[in-house]
């Protein structure tokens, strides 16, 4: 009898069919465990992106921004938009 496994549940449901598969895919811990695979997942692409524009940034290939530097003696500093 094949059986059918749940990658993000690291699970082998009883048996392959629809109706299984239906009722283990609707279940509150499938869910989540979807849920904190993405989760995952995206918090680990955020952090390859700040890995490679620190490294940018260190490598000199990155300007440091203007607002990093206080500004020249005797510059205007535009008022903020009125709302």
């Amino acid at each position: 009898l094949p059986r059918f496994y749940c990658d993000y549940c690291d699970t082998y449901l009883t048996h392959d069919s629809p109706s299984v598969r239906k009722t283990h895919c609707s279940g509150r811990k499938h869910k989540e465990n979807v849920k904190d695979y993405y989760q995952k997942w995206m918090e680990e692409q955020a952090q390859s992106l700040i890995d490679k524009t620190t490294a940018a940034f260190q490598q000199g290939k990155i300007p440091p921004t203007p607002f990093s530097a206080p500004p020249p003696a005797g510059a205007m500093i535009p008022p903020p938009p009125s709302i």
